[in-house]
């Protein structure tokens, strides 16, 4: 197999409250959401820009994996209530107009608008269940 032959399809982003998450991610950032679906008590949302359609980010319960023991589920959810589980890096336009409408919406500002030595302006924000997502534009 070829490496050219990878594509990303889907990531995961562990959310404690679908309804915010989608309220965050499709109200505030623009995203579609794609697909809502329950299985066994949890929840999955797609969402996705219109931009990338093959590419989804599913919000999932904090260990959804059927693997997870009690202990493990809420060891999850204790570093996501914590803000210390990893979210994604996404690009944009304009980083200060979309840090302009983020901050409007409430949601918590990590790091305002500046520009990094390795080549790109971004900010960062914590979505609503505590993750932290980072906006960058590439410099001119």
């Amino acid at each position: 197999m070829d490496a050219m032959d990878l594509k990303l399809h889907q990531c995961f982003i562990a959310v404690d409250d679908h309804d915010k998450a989608i309220a965050f991610y499709r109200d505030v950032l623009g995203l579609e959401v794609r697909n809502d679906v329950g299985f066994e008590g949890m929840r999955w949302v797609t969402v996705g820009s219109p931009l990338q359609p093959d590419v989804s980010i599913v919000l999932e319960p904090p260990a959804a994996s059927p693997d997870f023991s009690p202990a493990d589920r809420e060891a999850m959810a204790q570093l996501l209530a914590k803000g210390v589980l990893r979210g994604v890096i996404f690009t944009t336009e304009s980083c200060d107009a979309l840090y302009a409408k983020v901050e409007e919406s409430g949601a918590d500002v990590l790091q305002e608008p500046m520009d990094q030595p390795y080549g790109v302006r971004d900010c960062a924000f914590r979505d609503p269940a505590g993750n932290v997502l980072r906006f960058m534009e590439r410099a001119a």
